[in-house]
């Protein structure tokens, strides 16, 4: 299985944090907020990631690059001028291919067990 994790957002609210840092690389218990979520869907069998970005995403490539550091595959999906979520999830489509994949927002916290989704039947 795959995901797709949401980070090409602009971190306003967050600012002045996010003025030279990617929200989702804004630490929490010593660590990015994207390396728990890649950790947490590695944990749970997703070697398979990509990642879209935007604001200060060469940061976010620069720091995680192909993924291989984090035991998992990154192909990133780049916006350039913004495209709000769901353009930014159809940008990314080609990458994702046509199988089911999760959907993780890159900028938040959570100690959700990925696994319960990717071990869920999928519909017809």
């Amino acid at each position: 299985m795959r995901a797709m994790i949401l980070a090409a957002g602009y971190g306003k609210r967050m600012r002045p944090l996010t003025d030279h840092t990617p929200k989702p690389l804004l630490e929490a218990g010593g660590k990015p907020l994207i390396e728990h979520h890649i950790q947490a869907l590695r944990g749970a069998g997703v070697e398979q990631l990509v990642i879209n970005t935007g604001w200060l995403g060469e940061r976010l490539e620069a720091h995680l690059g192909d993924g291989e550091r984090l035991g998992v595959s990154i192909r990133w999906s780049r916006e350039g001028t913004p495209l709000e979520t769901a353009g930014g999830i159809r940008r990314a489509l080609p990458l994702l291919g046509s199988d089911p994949f999760l959907l993780v927002n890159g900028d938040i916290w959570t100690d959700y067990d990925f696994s319960a989704l990717v071990d869920a039947p999928v519909g017809d």
